[in-house]
Order: structure tokens, then C-alpha cells, then sequence
């Protein structure tokens, strides 16, 4: 009783879907894999998607200490890049190789059920990515991936990254909506829990394979969610859309 009470609230209350992008909509380690597999064979493509990856946090951080001034990911998986190469027999790539390879954040390929899913959403709800990607980086992904968003919003336009109470609030602003007519749906659930903190609601996404098949996630549902959903095929199942 008390899930369809929630169904029902979150379906009368939401006006605006938010997401997550890297790992939610997007298979950020399957893709890394595919093009480092086919652009330097010599090297272990896992391992290396895992540690560039690894390293989105630590550099965003020195972004929310003050230590670097406000700066897009796509600069901030160039810093981490340039670390890598050396780890990795790399060191040999020149500029135009470099600035490819770091593109390929741009170039991530969707979910297998991820643009159904979103093109049945837009139905009912105005779908917009709520991403510490760039707007440049998650605009050119939207083109070649088809994602359907009716607006693309990133941390850039809030000048604050994610776990930041501006980023989520700022899409209540955007559409001059209160909080709760927002809902923020992502596969991770410290994204969520920020998020519902600022008085979003939150839908969580299974994706066990977000780090590869060597590191199957634990994807079972955990108590503050208020959707919890297997792909955004039943996510748009739930919402009746």
C-alpha cells in the first residue's frame, strides 16, 4: 500500500526528471573499454578506464577546496590523462592523439535500453541530464547517442559540482518549481541521497555493470528512494508513461 501511496504522489507531484548521466544513461566503461581496446591493443582497457575514472573525485575535489579554479571535466579527465599515460606505456601520444583520446567522454555510447526509455519519459515529464559533464561534452554525447533531452543541464551552468546542493536546487530554479517537483534519477545512491536531502525526489537505476563485468555492483534497493527501477524501460513502466 504504502509503495503505490508513493507511486502516486511522485506521479501527481513530478513535473521534471533529472539524471544522472555517467553509468546511468551512459556505459562509461563498456565505451572507454570498446575504444582503448581498438586504439592501443597493448593495453589492459579495464584496468585503464578504472583508473581514469578513479580519478573524477580527487580532481573535482581540488576544484571544491579551492585549490583550482572553477574547471570543466573535460579539463579535469585531461589532468587525470595526463597521469595515466606514463602507467600505461602511453606517454608516446602526441597532442591531436591526446586531445582524442580525452574525448572520448564526449563519444560514450547509451544504455541499450536508455533512449526508449528517456522517448517515453519525455512523454509526460520534462527530461532534462543533471551531469558534472560540460555542456559541450554532454551535448555532443546527446547528439551522437540520440538522448532525447528536452534541456541539458551540467554543473557548469551552476558553477558547482554535484554532491552540491546548488546543482540540485538550481533545477527547481531553472523551471521555477518547488524541490519535490523534481525527481533525480541515478544509479548511484550518494547522488541520491544529496539529492533528497535538498527535498528532491529520487528514483534509483539498476546498473550492475557500470564498472565492468571484473566488478559487478551491488544494485539492491535501499530504504529513501522513492522509485527503484531495473532500466528507464521500467522506469517509464512505473511512471505509467
Amino acid at each position: 500500500m504504502h509503495h503505490m501511496d508513493t507511486l502516486h504522489r511522485v506521479k501527481a507531484n513530478t513535473k521534471v526528471l533529472a539524471f544522472d548521466i555517467f553509468g546511468t544513461v551512459v556505459d562509461w566503461h563498456g565505451s572507454i573499454v570498446r575504444e582503448v581496446q581498438a586504439l592501443y591493443p597493448h593495453v589492459d582497457a579495464n584496468a585503464f578506464a578504472l583508473a581514469w575514472r578513479a580519478g573524477y573525485q580527487p580532481a573535482m575535489a581540488r576544484v571544491r577546496s579551492g585549490e583550482l579554479g572553477w574547471t570543466r571535466i573535460d579539463e579535469l579527465h585531461r589532468l587525470v590523462l595526463e597521469g595515466l599515460l606514463p602507467q600505461f606505456g602511453l606517454t608516446h601520444l602526441n597532442e591531436t592523439e591526446r586531445v582524442h583520446l580525452n574525448r572520448v567522454w564526449h563519444r560514450l555510447d547509451a544504455w541499450p535500453d536508455s533512449v526508449a526509455g528517456l522517448t517515453r519519459l519525455k512523454q509526460r515529464f520534462t527530461i532534462c541530464s543533471l551531469s558534472n559533464g560540460n555542456l559541450g561534452l554532454l551535448t555532443n554525447m546527446a547528439k551522437r547517442a540520440g538522448l532525447p533531452w528536452d534541456c541539458v543541464l551540467s554543473a557548469e551552468v551552476f558553477r558547482a559540482y554535484k554532491p552540491d546542493p546548488a546543482t540540485y536546487l538550481g533545477v527547481a530554479q531553472v523551471f521555477d518549481l518547488e524541490p519535490h517537483q523534481v525527481m533525480l534519477c541515478a544509479a548511484h545512491h550518494d547522488d541520491l541521497d544529496a539529492a533528497r536531502a535538498c527535498g528532491l525526489h529520487t528514483a534509483y537505476i539498476e546498473r550492475p555493470m557500470e564498472f565492468g563485468a571484473s566488478q559487478i555492483k551491488d544494485v539492491s534497493p535501499q530504504a529513501g528512494n522513492d522509485l527503484h527501477a531495473r532500466d528507464l524501460m521500467a522506469l517509464a513502466d512505473l511512471l505509467g508513461c
